[in-house]
């Protein structure tokens, strides 16, 4: 979804220096190709920017709430889907512009250019059918970030569906390529209960229910948590109403819970001590209780590099934590220059540092689990 000048002018840049097609099949140029979403083809990146824009990034910061911004990311991939799962282009604007674009012209609710809440579904139910706003405030009706017009058809949907239009490399754990490996973590977030992070965590389709103003996670596997791969998008340079977008895919490769306890104090150990060597606290402290964990695995092309990222249950002092904590090998060129200009800060936000509550996707899960 990120603006297609600045797609090709990056690309451009590459090939001018060793020849387009070698390029293309570079590093650098395989990290061009995963901007933006899987769903969307490059030339449809304006108008999705666009309609974005006018559902959330483009709104007052008051008047921003990340569950509209939840909403605009359902109508365009409820759009894709119902297309029969092919990318969305560029004349697809056409029938967007027909719902949504007059209401954009401003009035009494919303400020010209922009669309609020109401705005969004009288445009999704002019887009999609009259069906739509009760999907998708129904749980039995909306999984994977879709909204679907009964609980039959969320029953038969086949995440393959997407997962065929992945850019899905190999994996691409830290520390097997023999380069410096730096461990970090991020403040812990407080949970209602240890449960409730288990239950809504084991159930991956619900997982773009948690997305945050700068990410979201969509799983592209039917089952559980077990071998579960997701695209991960992030966004970067929200706060000037200009996002642009980068995805990247992880896979689930490791487990551990308290149903056994050695493989679990195994695993924190691990961690642990991985941490200490970077001149980290522990991510989970000496007397703090863990319940589950588990390592998010990069595949080639992710956003940073290679790299594991891993969630951690415990309970201390009678309160539910979940602590982040991700392992980086030193990152290629293409990669650490955006990184250092707009990745870094948004990537600890989205786990948790800083503690603002939009940015953050656990965040986001603590304060939909409280609403019940």
């Amino acid at each position: 979804m990120a603006s297609a000048r600045t797609h090709i002018a990056f690309v451009a840049g590459v090939a001018a220096g060793v020849g387009a097609s070698r390029a293309w099949r570079s590093p650098a140029g395989s990290f061009a190709r995963m901007s933006g979403s899987s769903i969307a083809a490059p030339h449809a990146a304006p108008w999705i920017t666009d309609f974005l824009n006018a559902g959330f990034y483009r709104r007052a910061p008051d008047d921003r709430a990340v569950d509209d911004l939840r909403l605009a990311l359902c109508i365009l991939t409820t759009r894709w889907y119902r297309l029969g799962g092919r990318r969305l282009l560029g004349p697809d604007v056409v029938p967007f512009h027909a719902a949504f674009g007059r209401r954009r012209l401003g009035d009494a609710r919303s400020p010209r250019g922009t669309l609020d809440r109401e705005q969004l579904l009288e445009g999704a139910s002019r887009l999609l059918g009259d069906w739509f706003p009760a999907a998708y405030a129904d749980d039995e009706r909306r999984g994977w970030g879709i909204a679907f017009a009964t609980a039959a058809d969320k029953a038969a949907y086949d995440p393959d569906v997407r997962m065929r239009l992945a850019r899905l490399g190999p994996l691409a754990p830290a520390g097997e390529s023999g380069g410096e490996t730096i461990f970090h973590t991020y403040p812990p977030v407080e949970m209602p209960s240890a449960d409730a992070v288990i239950g809504a965590l084991a159930k991956p389709e619900t997982w773009p229910d948690y997305a945050s103003a700068i990410g979201r996670f969509t799983p592209l596997r039917a089952g559980g948590l077990a071998g579960q791969t997701f695209e991960i998008e992030v966004a970067a340079g929200t706060e000037a109403g200009r996002p642009v977008f980068q995805r990247g895919y992880v896979t689930i490769t490791r487990a551990a819970s308290n149903e056994d306890p050695d493989d679990l104090r195994a695993y924190v150990d691990d961690v642990n001590d991985g941490l200490a060597r970077s001149g980290e606290q522990p991510a989970v402290s000496e007397g703090a209780d863990p319940i589950f964990a588990f390592d998010l695995t990069c595949h080639e092309g992710h956003f940073m590099g290679r790299g594991n990222n891993r969630l951690l249950l415990y309970q201390q002092d009678g309160r539910t934590l979940v602590r982040a904590a991700g392992t980086w090998e030193k990152m290629p060129w293409h990669i650490a220059g955006a990184y250092a200009m707009a990745g870094r800060e948004a990537q600890h936000a989205f786990w948790g540092q800083g503690e603002i509550e939009q940015l953050s996707m656990l965040h986001q899960i603590a304060k939909r689990l409280r609403a019940g």
